[in-house]
């Protein structure tokens, strides 16, 4: 017997799926991909090409053995957050701590909660602080550019954050910026970082891509990077010798990747306009705070994934008005 599911209107039908839009996503990050293969050499690909393996094969057993359930491991979910987790690792991470990252971002971080849909936290942010808490040093030795076919013997050095950072203990803005890459540079990735802190302008590439195909809306990348842009700018305007500009703010860290792919996920990511922009703003605000104030030099993971457990909240509290509801003038 046929089992009918009756529901109310509006009733729609889309193409879209989630293999779709996940090599949606997979597709918009190959151009930041292709970028710091050329930087990072073969390195970059091994840690990509485990990470991503990983994941999949996590997913297929702990689905398969553990849960007992049908294996979604090729439905680009696994994929994508193995890519993902690649881009916040440097390119010189031992093999053995990539499957680790991948561990805790497939079993601990997606199908403890149940798997893809259920997970509140973004996976790869989980298996990157994992990792970061976990291997300081290894997590913050990063290999310098142009070192091709070097792997775990790669040269290293700080992140441009991580200069600014450090120096600021005894030495003036002015003082510390003819140690860092220039703006263009940073524009076009050749400085030291991780996949997914390198070649913003590939990264702004494929968030128009994902604009473009409607995979993603603007309201939380634009709200986490014009937070930052505006918040570093009235520091930088009330003291320039202890706070850099605001573009050094954008161009630098894993501010870009966050804002445009990690935060913007679906499952952990507000579902209203108005909590999208609330969650963008405050990712921008905490993320500020823990650079400028913290013992940190980067904070938008930690941001996000602290505004990933408020989505729940925003979720309950801000909803969009129902279709058809008629609202009284009097």
């Amino acid at each position: 017997m046929n089992k009918l599911i009756v529901s109310p209107s509006p009733h729609a039908a889309t193409r879209e799926s989630v293999p779709s839009l996940m090599y949606g996503v997979i597709i918009s990050l190959l151009p930041a991909l292709g970028v710091s293969v050329y930087y990072f050499g073969i390195g970059m690909v091994i840690v990509t090409a485990v990470s991503v393996l990983s994941c999949i094969l996590f997913e297929y057993l702990i689905q398969k053995f553990v849960m007992k359930v049908k294996t979604t491991h090729l439905d680009g979910s696994a994929l994508l957050t193995g890519l993902l987790l690649a881009f916040c690792l440097p390119a010189n991470l031992p093999l053995w701590m990539v499957m680790i990252g991948a561990l805790v971002a497939v079993g601990i971080a997606k199908m403890t909660f149940g798997g893809l849909g259920n997970n509140i936290f973004n996976p790869a942010l989980v298996g990157r602080v994992f990792l970061f808490i976990s291997f300081p040093v290894a997590m913050t030795s990063w290999p310098q550019p142009g070192q091709w076919l070097k792997y775990t013997d790669a040269l290293t050095g700080a992140t441009p954050l991580g200069v600014m950072k450090e120096g600021l203990a005894t030495k003036s803005v002015a003082e510390i910026m003819p140690e860092l890459p220039s703006f263009l540079n940073l524009f076009l990735g050749n400085t030291m970082g991780s996949a997914g802190e390198v070649a913003a302008f590939a990264l702004l590439i494929g968030m128009i891509y994902l604009l473009y195909k409607k995979i993603i809306t603007w309201h939380i990348p634009i709200s986490i990077l014009g937070t930052v842009f505006l918040f570093t700018g009235i520091l930088w305007l009330a003291n320039p010798d202890r706070f850099a500009d605001p573009l050094f703010h954008m161009l630098t860290g894993g501010l870009m990747l966050g804002a445009i792919y990690m935060a913007t996920d679906y499952v952990t990511s507000p579902m209203s306009t108005k909590g999208m922009l609330i969650y963008g703003v405050g990712i921008g605000v905490v993320t500020v705070l823990i650079r400028v104030f913290g013992a940190y030099p980067e904070g938008v993971q930690f941001a996000i994934l602290i505004f990933n457990g408020f989505t729940p909240l925003l979720n309950k509290y801000i909803k969009p008005k129902r279709f058809g509801k008629v609202v009284s003038n009097g």
